[in-house]
């Protein structure tokens, strides 16, 4: 299983008062049954992922969370659905944990994707 780390893409200071910050993790790969370098940012209020590129035979992507650090768990979307991109798609995460990560599940060897976390924390003003 190899670890795929994060890319900070947008640190939200683009725009003033932009609360906003988006991560990257590429490319993900079923050949290792990649897993995403996992963040901490228990003060996100809102958390949404997308999924693109070559999925191949089976491909998919969850969305893990975890208190601990140590156990993982899926994560679901705001209709209780466990979360699993198997296209193209973007999806929001419903739980806050102390940790997230993307995690491949299935694929074969052509499996390539990039996963992309944009994550919001609540304007204090």
């Amino acid at each position: 299983m190899a670890v795929i780390p994060f890319s900070l893409v947008d640190s939200g200071q683009t725009v003033v008062g932009d609360p906003t910050v988006v991560y990257s993790w590429s490319p993900m790969t079923q050949i290792g049954a990649d897993t995403g370098q996992p963040l901490s940012g228990m003060g996100w209020s809102d958390r949404s992922f997308q999924a693109e590129g070559t999925f191949g035979a089976g491909g998919s992507i969850t969305v893990e969370g975890s208190n601990d650090g140590v156990n993982w768990h899926i994560l679901h979307d705001p209709f209780s659905v466990p979360i699993s991109i198997t296209v193209g798609g973007l999806t929001q995460v419903t739980e806050i944990s102390r940790f997230i990560r993307p995690r491949v599940v299935g694929g074969d060897a052509t499996t390539s994707l990039t996963v992309t976390g944009v994550f919001r924390t609540q304007r204090i003003t």
